[in-house]
């Protein structure tokens, strides 16, 4: 069973996903700060720059989005021309078009967006122009993936597509068609706004944090929703009714003097794992640092004492710091290129234990992830998908004195 724990202050909305009695997702989002991934606009192309492959486009936020190319062709990759074409023979400056945000703005860059249009429900992601139905990846079953794909080719019409999500697994044709209905109503809303909009304009916002989470990742058979704001409760109950559609829904006000995150000790789990260094309770040290271009984690024994023999001790301590390294990745949302420098292993066969153990939790996570491999100096080399602002960015401001450097000058 799963715990979802709602926390709200002042502008903040705190997310906490308790499995057994441990903290594995956590996510924060201030109202004036809200994500605007997943979100529509119609804009108008205000440069294209063909040696880049790319176009700026104005959506009527502060900085104009970047478009690339393949963001442009069609989403079938079998349906793209080859070679592929310039960018200034798919868009030209003063075009309006629709486009969906892909990754919020960040620092000097404005977001990204792209025209291949997709709107997630529980059980289906729905894409209008793609003209496809996949599984995802983590429904292991082969019977089961097959069903599903047959119940995708009975529902699909014309040139859209959609990919049957995780949570479809096992359930009805039905369920399945009323979720898509929804989606395709939807889809219908968004293109009636888009064309009687002027751009640039907003034509559909993604839900909030809230909603995302309950939609995402909420069980209303088996888990739990605990939400210490009247408002907010009754946000979800509504949400959960119109969407789940699974009866009247179990939401749980909190009411108790002592403040919720701290009930549950949460405020301790993220204490002790958004630090720097993290102590396993078995001794051995995982360190996380943050550059531009990169996470790099380095994984030591510390107090970690271990196994009969050296090779064996090693082993053990790097499938420890595995294990959660990868739990950490998805607790604190980390994305882009990371390099673990786990401990040295001269057997090939501990390396691929190391591996699978990752994979393993990574399993579990909804952000796509992408294990490259071992480089040649030993360290483990992974991708993971990010598109919205770090949650640490909310607790967390650069040092005015170093800059950010961590260090203070003597």
């Amino acid at each position: 069973m799963k715990q979802m724990l709602v926390h709200c202050h002042d502008d903040t909305v705190q997310m906490a996903l308790i499995e057994d009695g441990k903290l594995v997702e956590y996510a924060a989002e201030r109202s004036r700060q809200q994500s605007i991934v997943g979100s529509f606009y119609l804009g108008k192309v205000v440069n294209v720059l063909p040696g880049m492959q790319a176009a700026f486009v104005d959506i009527g936020l502060k900085k104009n989005a970047f478009l690339y190319v393949d963001d442009v062709l069609h989403p079938h990759l079998e349906k793209q021309p080859k070679p592929k074409p310039s960018i200034s023979e798919l868009l030209h400056v003063g075009q309006e078009v629709m486009v969906q945000v892909m990754k919020d703005a960040r620092g000097g860059k404005g977001p990204r967006i792209t025209t291949h249009y997709s709107l997630p429900g529980r059980c289906t992601v729905y894409m209008p122009t793609a003209d496809y139905v996949a599984v995802s990846k983590k429904i292991q079953s082969e019977g089961e993936r097959d069903r599903l794909r047959m119940i995708g080719e009975r529902l699909k019409m014309g040139e859209e597509g959609f990919i049957m999500r995780t949570v479809a697994e096992d359930e009805p044709e039905q369920t399945i068609l009323n979720d898509l209905e929804y989606l395709r109503e939807e889809w219908e809303m968004i293109q009636s706004k888009a064309s009687r909009a002027a751009a640039p304009a907003l034509l559909h916002r993604d839900l909030g944090i809230l909603q995302r989470f309950i939609r995402d990742m909420f069980d209303p058979d088996s888990d739990e929703l605990i939400i210490d704001d009247e408002a907010k409760g009754a946000e979800a109950a509504v949400y959960l009714k119109d969407r789940v559609n699974e009866g009247e829904p179990n939401v749980q006000l909190y009411r108790d003097a002592m403040p919720l995150f701290q009930r549950y000790g949460v405020d301790e789990q993220l204490k002790m794992r958004f630090s720097r260094k993290i102590m396993l309770p078995e001794g051995v040290a995982v360190v996380i640092d943050h550059t531009e271009a990169m996470t790099v984690v380095d994984v030591n024994t510390a107090r970690f004492i271990g196994g009969d023999n050296f090779e064996e001790t090693v082993l053990r301590a790097n499938l420890l710091a595995a294990e959660e390294i990868a739990g950490l990745l998805r607790l604190r949302d980390i994305g882009g290129i990371i390099m673990i420098d786990f401990i040295d292993m001269d057997r090939e066969e501990h390396r691929q234990q190391v591996t699978a153990a990752i994979e393993k939790v990574m399993a579990k996570d909804r952000s796509k992830s992408y294990i490259v491999g071992w480089t040649k100096l030993g360290l483990l080399e992974m991708t993971r998908k990010k598109a919205r602002e770090s949650v640490l960015l909310l607790s967390y401001k650069p040092c005015p004195a170093c800059g950010g450097r961590g260090v203070v000058e003597g």
